[in-house]
């Protein structure tokens, strides 16, 4: 029996809880915003008063059984998973547990090679022998995007000992494949899968949008509830719905790697995240699909760029500016920000705007900033290409070291130029999407430093402290 996702019961709780006028004689500092200093006392004085810890009644993360529990079971059943747990450490923490739940030291997991850099977190505190199996670079997007399903075959014939296998769906720009037909291959080998939904918490709502990996059949599924959702940031879920992994085991993990003091507010916002999702209507969504339309129409009035096309297998709410070569896209978006509009992702030749669930009504406005962003937009003759098909030549991929190896290793630090054919010490990555070029314990090749370089000097941030890069002694 489904049930009524009307109530909040976390944020209803906090709020009856404010209504008592508390004293407190505990932590946290701040004693419900009265110490706390004035000129920022605006901006934070209502979400004070919710930032609370563990007292009687307001029930406890790691051990629920009051409203927490029930607000768990809430996204339980709306998404329809067995069991839901709440993230305040963001999609980060579920990756890292779902990776650590899977693998003990020395045992093998097969992962996307293209996932976010908290797997490959995952996976080195695990000591785990990761399997990389390589994306499909799409001509049609002039992107990588998903493994495919003759790579996953393979790599399970060769490592059928796998312990799990883990995919990221959709990527960064909302597109989405086949998946169910790899669950479904994966299972046949008895192997759970666990799937980084993180820009999927929306997908449950059905048409438009694609399936959830969670109906498609996946064992544990992420989702960052603050990129598509009304959740604060770092709000985050993880469904299970598995035979092949436990939820005690889940939670042993998520007890280890989440704060033992996490944010009410953060989980409250969970709560609502749901209960949004829960009362949205079939009307709404079409009222926010026609939006859309609009929205990718007016972008597309431009000559300096192509809006990419909403495909079946796309999110229609990610909207992809492909800037042509003659054409800078860091200063594409400069311009737009100068504009105070703001991407949410730049690469070297794309721009990700994200439309949020509700209609963008600024439209008369957003025509008006396109038309100044391209009158002020220069011909770069010189603009250089970059070119990155062939970043990944191996289909199926181990590390050159385990990471049981790396850990006994030194390292030094030498120009980039100099780390060709040696073996990474740290991960070289694109941030955002968090995606690494080079992976830590991965021999570097001419076509890392060619991609890198070229990141670097069209603007891409690469998260690095330092300049070169760290390579293993011999």
């Amino acid at each position: 029996m489904k049930q009524n996702h009307k109530r909040i019961p976390i944020f209803d709780k906090l709020q009856q809880f404010t209504y008592t006028n508390p004293i407190s004689f505990h932590v946290p500092g701040h004693k419900n915003g009265e110490i706390f200093p004035g000129q920022a006392r605006t901006y934070f004085d209502s979400i004070l008063k919710l930032d609370m810890t563990e007292l009687h009644g307001l029930d406890d993360l790691h051990a629920p059984t009051e409203v927490i529990a029930e607000a768990e079971e809430l996204a339980a059943d709306f998404f329809d998973s067995d069991h839901t747990f709440f993230l305040v450490g963001g999609s980060t923490a579920g990756n890292l547990a779902m990776v650590l739940a899977a693998c003990s030291p020395g045992e093998k997991i097969i992962v996307q090679r293209n996932c976010h850099k908290s797997v490959m977190n995952g996976l080195e505190l695990s000591g785990a022998k990761p399997v990389f199996i390589a994306p499909e670079y799409d001509e049609a997007v002039d992107r990588y995007t998903s493994p495919s399903y003759s790579i996953l075959k393979e790599a399970l014939q060769k490592h059928s000992d796998a312990k799990a296998i883990v995919l990221t769906y959709p990527d960064y720009f909302g597109r989405t494949y086949p998946i169910k037909a790899m669950i479904d291959l994966a299972h046949s080998y008895n192997i759970p899968v666990f799937v980084d939904e993180a820009h999927g918490v929306h997908f449950t709502l059905g048409k438009p949008f694609p399936a959830s990996a969670l109906s498609l059949g996946a064992d544990a599924v992420v989702q960052s509830a603050h990129k598509m959702a009304p959740a604060m940031t770092m709000a985050s879920y993880l469904h299970l719905k598995s035979k092949f992994i436990s939820k005690e085991r889940i939670a042993h993990y998520l007890q280890i790697i989440q704060s033992s003091s996490p944010s009410y507010p953060l989980m409250a916002s969970l709560d609502i995240a749901r209960f949004f999702l829960a009362k949205m209507q079939t009307n709404e969504l079409e009222h926010i699909l026609q939006s859309v339309n609009g929205v990718r129409d007016i972008l597309d009035s431009c000559d300096a760029w192509n809006v990419l096309p909403i495909e079946p297998e796309d999110d229609p709410l990610k909207i992809t500016l492909h800037v042509k070569q003659f054409y800078s896209v860091q200063d594409v978006a400069r311009l737009f920000e100068k504009e105070n509009l703001y991407p949410e992702l730049i690469t070297h030749n794309q721009l990700l705007f994200i439309q949020g669930l509700k209609p963008f009504h600024k439209q008369d406005q957003l025509q008006k900033i396109v038309k100044r962003v391209g009158e002020q937009l220069k011909i770069k003759s010189n603009h250089d290409t970059i070119e990155i098909a062939k970043l990944f030549p191996e289909a199926i991929q181990e590390l050159a070291l385990s990471y049981q190896e790396m850990h006994a290793r030194s390292y030094r630090r030498v120009p980039f130029d100099e780390g060709i054919e040696h073996i990474a010490a740290e991960a070289v990555i694109a941030y955002p999407p968090g995606i690494p070029i080079i992976l830590k314990g991965e021999r570097i090749t001419a076509a890392h430093l060619a991609a890198t370089r070229q990141l670097r000097n069209q603007g891409v941030r690469i998260q690095q402290r330092e300049s070169g890069i760290k390579i293993y002694r011999k």
